[in-house]
């Protein structure tokens, strides 16, 4: 089974349009949230990024392609904005030495809760979406997905 860790940034945890609350609240989804702190990295991820079981799902020109998505049933998503996400990573050295898995989207973000947002970007849910699809796990991606559906129209 797909395991999704969200790296949640601390101002995050509390925003009503934060869509990692989503996947936390999908009872069919193993998922947890850890609340990134710069200074404080949190024990069980490093643990996870040392045994190599863990991908980071980001979307980077620069991701390592050797890395396939069926190589990994351990999912690390960056839930934050863009712009936080960028500084997470390069406040975060331990961030840089995950391997990284491309997510291809099947469809444009649909998102509008927010403004601001990166052109070809998805939001926390929609790249949980596309990761359960790709991974197989339909039906959690079809809940995941109603949910999401509801919350973005809301």
């Amino acid at each position: 089974m797909t395991k999704i860790y969200l790296l949640t940034h601390e101002r995050e945890v509390d925003k009503k349009t934060n869509t990692g609350r989503l996947v936390l609240a999908c009872a069919n989804i193993e998922s947890t949230r850890i609340v990134w702190r710069r200074t404080e990295p949190n024990e069980t991820l490093l643990a996870l990024i040392e045994s190599d079981m863990i991908a980071m799902l980001y979307p980077s020109v620069d991701g390592d392609d050797s890395c396939k998505l069926e190589d990994f049933d351990h999912f690390l998503v960056l839930d934050s904005t863009w712009q936080e996400s960028k500084k997470m990573i390069n406040k975060s050295p331990y961030l840089k030495s995950i391997p990284t898995v491309a997510i291809a989207s099947e469809v444009p973000s649909t998102f509008r809760r927010r403004r601001n947002q990166v052109d070809g970007g998805l939001c926390t849910a929609e790249v949980v979406i596309q990761l359960l699809k790709q991974k197989g796990d339909r039906a959690e991606a079809e809940s995941l997905e109603c949910q999401y559906q509801q919350f973005n129209q809301s």
